[in-house]
């Protein structure tokens, strides 16, 4: 009786370590915030069952977790936005003081269109500003598509907030990062 107990036991340890390994080579992602741990087997499956899951096939958005099997890099386009007028700053142009600076570029998906940014540009200066910025959309560190915003002349001390576009929601972008490229 003992033997078959310690070889039941072998059997268990084994099918454990074996387990471990297999979940060792999945990606995964921890929720800080919740503790969730997120897996390709799990994504945009939360409200189904076990067999519910091995019945669906993998979705694109399954496969968000793996950056290096997507392979699509998109035309660079230029945008012209509209941009509306954020308020004004005060003129401090100058020797430790840009021209004109750049902050806000954040990242959204807007469902079923485009990856969406906001940038902020800000004229310190007491001429009129023909600012140039380049915003590069990336997943996984790789470039996906480049955008040149050309945005609407900038006046005196003006701080203008527009829109950038970029690829649709179904190309996995991770990271947006952005830099004025005119004036220098």
């Amino acid at each position: 009786m003992k033997r078959h107990i310690h070889l039941a036991t072998l059997v268990g340890v084994m099918g454990l370590v074996a387990a471990t390994a297999a979940v060792a080579q999945v990606p995964q992602f921890r929720d800080e915030k919740t503790g969730k741990v997120w897996t390709p087997e799990n994504v945009s499956k939360d409200n189904q069952t076990p067999q519910q899951q091995a019945a669906m096939p993998a979705t694109p958005a399954d496969k968000a977790f793996d950056p290096n099997s997507q392979a699509v890099t998109m035309p660079p386009v230029v945008q012209r936005p509209r941009g509306n007028l954020m308020g004004t700053v005060p003129i401090t142009a100058g020797p430790t003081v840009p021209i004109a600076t750049l902050d806000g570029a954040w990242l959204q998906a807007v469902p079923q269109q485009n990856w969406l940014s906001a940038i902020y540009v800000t004229n310190n200066s007491a001429g009129v500003v023909d600012a140039v910025v380049s915003c590069l959309f990336t997943n996984g560190g790789r470039p996906v598509q480049e955008v040149r915003v050309v945005a609407p002349p900038s006046g005196p001390g003006e701080r203008w907030g527009m829109p950038v576009y970029g690829p649709r929601v179904d190309i996995f972008v991770d990271r947006v990062t952005c830099r004025l490229v005119s004036p220098p």
